[in-house]
């Protein structure tokens, strides 16, 4: 299909800034200030921003309720007189009741969100769904068309290098590990990950799946001994996004931040080069996960 920039066309262009935390000094990449569809979602939604669809054109996803994706996929819909169908679990009472979080902003958006109360998986009930012209969007948007999002962010990083005199290390969490796979494939610098969402054979997994011939030779993936489980509470986490907010001023997601800075700071003795950390937005998403902070450590 032939790119054309849309009447939306998302204009990526974010800042680098340099921070210290804890006597540690790094670069952000500050893909959270983006726009409205920020951070790494607005990468991997280039490709559609670029091309122009019909009105009521529909997309088709599944995920989480609470999902990044599905907040992000609700808006380039609502901006573009598309439709989105939006596949989850089944919710729960309370939420239901009581929307909030990315749910809810998605329901103002006029996303049509689907409960999958009759197939094994959600992904299965997405494309039951699915009609000839659709597009079918994978959960995170981990697509192979996410992949020109991150070209440009690679020429990005590259050019304000040169206007920096500065060559990056580059460390960015991984989910699918879409958004990390891609740079690293385009990077002229090293690019270093964590594994959000399960392990490091998981991790490769998911990155096969996206591209079966994957070359990781410019992608390192980093662990802690610890392990953590995903979208789990941890008190640890919450102390570091306050002390992440109060020091620089800088909020960051809880989901993927708190355990890739983590996890940044514990290998930093290993990078040979000033660190890029690639700020990946989601913050909206904190209003829920606070939520659930404050329900699990009651005396927040």
């Amino acid at each position: 299909m032939h790119l054309k920039k849309s009447k939306n066309f998302l204009n990526l262009n974010s800042p680098i800034e340099k921070i210290t935390f804890c006597d540690f000094s790094f670069y952000i990449k500050r893909d959270d200030l983006l726009g409205e569809i920020n951070g790494n979602k607005a990468r991997k939604l280039y490709y559609y921003f670029l091309n122009k669809y019909p009105k009521n054109q529909r997309f088709i996803s599944f995920g989480s309720s609470q999902s990044n994706a599905l907040l992000a996929l609700s808006i380039f819909c609502r901006q573009n007189n598309y439709q989105l169908l939006f596949v989850c679990e089944k919710l729960s009472s309370f939420l239901e009741q009581n929307p909030h979080g990315n749910y809810a902003l998605a329901l103002e958006n006029k996303a049509l969100i689907i409960q999958n109360l009759d197939f094994s998986h959600r992904r299965d009930k997405a494309l039951s769904l699915k009609q000839e012209k659709d597009i079918f969007i994978e959960e995170g948007v981990a697509n192979k068309e996410a992949e020109i999002g991150f070209i440009h962010l690679a020429k990005e990083i590259e050019q304000q290098s040169k206007i920096l005199n500065l060559d990056f290390d580059i460390f960015l969490p991984s989910g699918t590990g879409t958004s990390a796979a891609f740079l690293a494939k385009h990077s002229k610098s090293k690019v270093f990950t964590c594994a959000c969402v399960g392990d490091e054979a998981y991790l490769k997994k998911q990155i096969l799946t996206l591209d079966p011939y994957y070359d990781f030779s410019n992608l390192y993936i980093l662990q802690l001994s610890k392990k953590y489980h995903f979208a789990k509470p941890y008190l640890e986490f919450y102390e570091l996004y306050l002390k992440l907010k109060k020091e620089c001023g800088i909020e960051f997601d809880l989901l993927y931040d708190m355990l890739g800075i983590k996890t940044m700071m514990h290998y930093q003795a290993i990078f040979k080069k000033p660190i890029l950390y690639i700020h990946q937005g989601g913050i909206i998403g904190n209003d829920s996960m606070l939520n659930r902070y404050k329900r699990k450590f009651t005396h927040l």
